[in-house]
């Protein structure tokens, strides 16, 4: 087989080197990669979201099977755009479609999914731009920390936690009216905190059936002892 991986983190160069491993590949890139994928894999200068780009690749090196590291061309529709192609459409694509992806890309809307579902979360509203000063008197209802979110992707830095109301206050109105994370934070989730230890369970399904995968902790703090700001993982 020929495979290619999308995207340029540490979580692509993991992905690379277990299939690397693997007896049944032939080929394996990684767009664009990194100097840790390059070692194992061919990497190609095309970005993730160019999907006419990533297409002619897929095309010319007659790939067998794509694999999406990254949230945002998952959110951006790669899945879909092979889907609809009827030169794409029986390869494979390891990664939701646009609509399962918004569970990722979209806080709000993944909130609400969770309470139409009954699934267990965090007490929350959203808020916009329009409705700032209601946003702060919300912080007024929580006990310290304030969890402030952007709602659309940040590259995982879109969370900021805060031990001062009038620092969090401040930080909302950055977030909402100063675009501090650009359009990911036009609308931002205040959240109430949770203490304890963050949890990733892995599932890959193909709609039918489902495989659960080991689960795996973020180090997310830049600073030893689990403080400072939110890095992308492995702070």
């Amino acid at each position: 087989m020929n495979i290619l991986i999308l995207g340029s983190g540490g979580r692509e160069h993991a992905f690379a080197l277990k299939l690397s491993q693997s007896k049944k590949i032939n080929q394996l890139f990684v767009a664009p990669g990194n100097a840790g994928t390059a070692s194992i894999a061919i990497n190609m200068d095309i970005n993730p979201t160019d999907f006419n780009a990533v297409k002619e690749m897929v095309i010319n090196n007659q790939i067998n099977m794509v694999v999406v590291g990254p949230e945002a061309p998952l959110v951006e529709g790669v899945h879909d755009f092979f889907l609809a192609d009827k030169e794409l459409k029986g390869i494979p694509v390891i990664g939701p479609k646009k609509d399962g992806a918004l569970l990722e890309g979209s806080k709000d809307f993944s909130k609400v999914f969770m309470e139409k579902h009954n699934i267990p979360t965090a007490k929350y509203k959203s808020f916009t731009s329009a409705t700032l000063e209601e946003g702060k008197a919300f912080l007024e209802t929580f006990n310290p920390p304030y969890v402030l979110k952007a709602d659309g992707l940040a590259a995982g830095k879109g969370v900021l936690i805060l031990d001062s109301l009038e620092e969090a206050k401040v930080e909302l109105e950055e977030m909402l009216s100063n675009q501090k994370f650009g359009a990911a934070s036009s609308t931002v989730v205040i959240e109430e905190f949770l203490d304890g230890i963050e949890l990733s369970v892995f599932v890959l399904t193909d709609g039918k059936s489902y495989k659960i995968l080991p689960s795996a902790k973020d180090y997310k703090r830049i600073g030893e002892g689990d403080k400072g700001l939110n890095t992308g993982g492995m702070g």
